[in-house]
């Protein structure tokens, strides 16, 4: 497994969309698994809100969204093939064996996956492997940093309430 890679928006200005859109989504697929350092394993599991949202969680999410729109989008593959959840909320779901590491790790899996999978694509060919139908890989990439965005607000917002 590695890291994803170091690069940031300022450093993409000048480029083509192709790499502004896989740098953006780079950089907020970083800040979301980093949600996580330096966190107990208590507080990456306190839950602050009515929902099953929790920093663990969060990052758990994200790793089940990859998949959705980078595996499933793509290969058509179903979710129980993936070995993934059937509904997004199920995916907030922690077990007893999920862990800071072991979840951050299955996320940065799942960021490279997601990398590999669209490397051939162009930003204007049609995944076929979603319930909404054919969709461009630029739709998707759009609809990515929408909900990352959202989701590292959410942490931001969830880590300062867990470390005070």
């Amino acid at each position: 497994m590695s890291a994803l890679p170091q690069t940031f928006a300022d450093d993409v200005i000048k480029q083509d969309a192709r790499t502004q859109f896989d740098t953006f989504l780079d950089e907020h697929r970083r800040a979301l698994n980093a949600s996580l350092d330096g966190l107990t394993e208590e507080q990456a599991r306190r839950r602050l809100v009515a929902s099953r949202t929790t920093l663990l969680g969060l990052v758990k999410h994200a790793t089940f969204v990859e998949k959705v729109w980078f595996d499933e989008a793509i290969t058509r593959r179903s979710r129980a093939d993936i070995g993934i959840p059937a509904s997004p909320d199920e995916s907030f779901i922690l077990d007893d064996h999920d862990t800071i590491a072991s979840i951050q790790a299955a996320h940065l899996e799942a960021c490279e996956a997601s990398r590999r999978a669209a490397a051939a694509l162009a930003l204007d060919d049609l995944l076929l492997g979603n319930r909404r139908g054919p969709l461009p890989l630029r739709w998707v990439y759009l609809h990515m940093l929408r909900e990352l965005a959202q989701h590292c607000g959410h942490a931001d917002i969830l880590r300062e309430q867990v470390t005070g």
